[in-house]
């Protein structure tokens, strides 16, 4: 399957071509794709497309910290639902363990690995092959997520640290300047180190319900996107069922058109099987939903499809050791 990146994001790029003075429109038709499909909020674009897209950026501008300013154009809208999720995110933590999760969304040409480390939370981009990985590009990523990071925490957030494997530019000095942190240049591995103090800081921003809703929404978009991941299908399909109760391999199935039998093999090839998926995503919901105080035990066991109170706390007792109240006052 070829390797995409999320058609809206591709808006970043033509402000940035633009505030170069150059016209976007022929060079995004020149490499193939059609200006009109940037404003739909499905479109896909080809990695290789995008690759060549920024090539054409870095060329056209003759800027070395072009990856740097990019942050200046980022908004949550050209990430979708990954966006307004992070906005709503409790903690840098929540937003970047979201960014990680749903990261294939944004890209398949690279992905993202975090880490615990002494100084805090590590974040470490890693490219697959398919990217020419362009060191203004590692650059963009970068601002892009200290930007984020800013617009949840207050402009004041700078990293612990950041490593980059390129050499330093001549004008390093606009790197140290937006970062505001030591920067490594030449380094082993493309990362970012936020402390645990950031990482862990209750945002005022946050909103658990706005994040829950983004969150379904990424779900089942994935599950769209990706046909051949029977597991984001069975979630979504579980997730749009669970309120109205009665959830079973057959309503399911039902849902993505497909047998009962033919659903349990395909689980059975992932290695899995619905009950263990079931039991996932309603702990997964419940998590959420007991973090949000204006919800009664009640309407949270309603959710998650269960007829009873209490089975719904032995259930969450067996997935946490802990019963549901005695995790929200936690």
């Amino acid at each position: 399957m070829t390797a995409t990146y999320l058609g809206p994001a591709v808006g970043i790029y033509w402000k940035m071509f633009e505030s170069y003075g150059i016209d976007p429109v022929p060079i995004l038709k020149d490499i193939g794709i059609d200006p009109d499909d940037a404003d739909d909020p499905n479109a896909r674009f080809s990695y290789r497309m995008i690759d060549e897209l920024w090539m054409r950026l870095v060329e056209l501008s003759g800027d070395p910290c072009i990856g740097v300013k990019a942050a200046n154009f980022w908004h949550p809208s050209h990430y979708g639902a990954l966006g307004y999720a992070w906005l709503a995110s409790g903690t840098l933590r929540t937003a970047m363990t979201r960014y990680q999760r749903y990261f294939r969304i944004l890209t398949e040409g690279a992905w993202l690995e975090l880490e615990d480390v002494d100084t805090g939370l590590k974040a470490t981009l890693k490219y697959k092959a398919v990217s020419r990985k362009q060191p203004t590009r590692t650059d963009s990523f970068f601002s892009y997520t200290v930007e984020m990071c800013r617009a949840n925490a207050g402009a004041s957030f700078n990293p612990v640290s950041l490593s980059l494997m390129h050499p330093a530019p001549t004008s390093a000095g606009e790197f140290h300047a937006y970062f505001r942190c030591p920067i490594i240049f030449d380094a082993d591995e493309n990362s970012m180190i936020i402390s645990k103090e950031d990482a862990d800081r209750k945002l005022p921003s946050g909103n658990p319900h706005l994040a829950r809703l983004s969150d379904q929404v990424m779900v089942e978009y994935l599950a769209i996107f990706d046909k051949a991941d029977i597991i984001s299908q069975t979630k979504a399909a579980i997730i749009d069922q669970l309120p109205s109760g009665g959830v079973t391999e057959v309503s399911v199935a039902d849902a993505l058109n497909i047998s009962s039998r033919t659903l349990l093999r395909r689980l059975q090839d992932q290695e899995t099987h619905f009950k263990s998926v079931l039991n996932e995503v309603r702990q997964e919901l419940a998590i959420k939903y007991l973090k949000d105080n204006r919800q009664s035990l009640t309407e949270v066991s309603f959710l998650l499809g269960f007829s009873e109170v209490s089975a719904f706390s032995r259930a969450f007792k067996r997935w946490t050791g802990k019963s549901p109240s005695d995790y929200r006052k936690a």
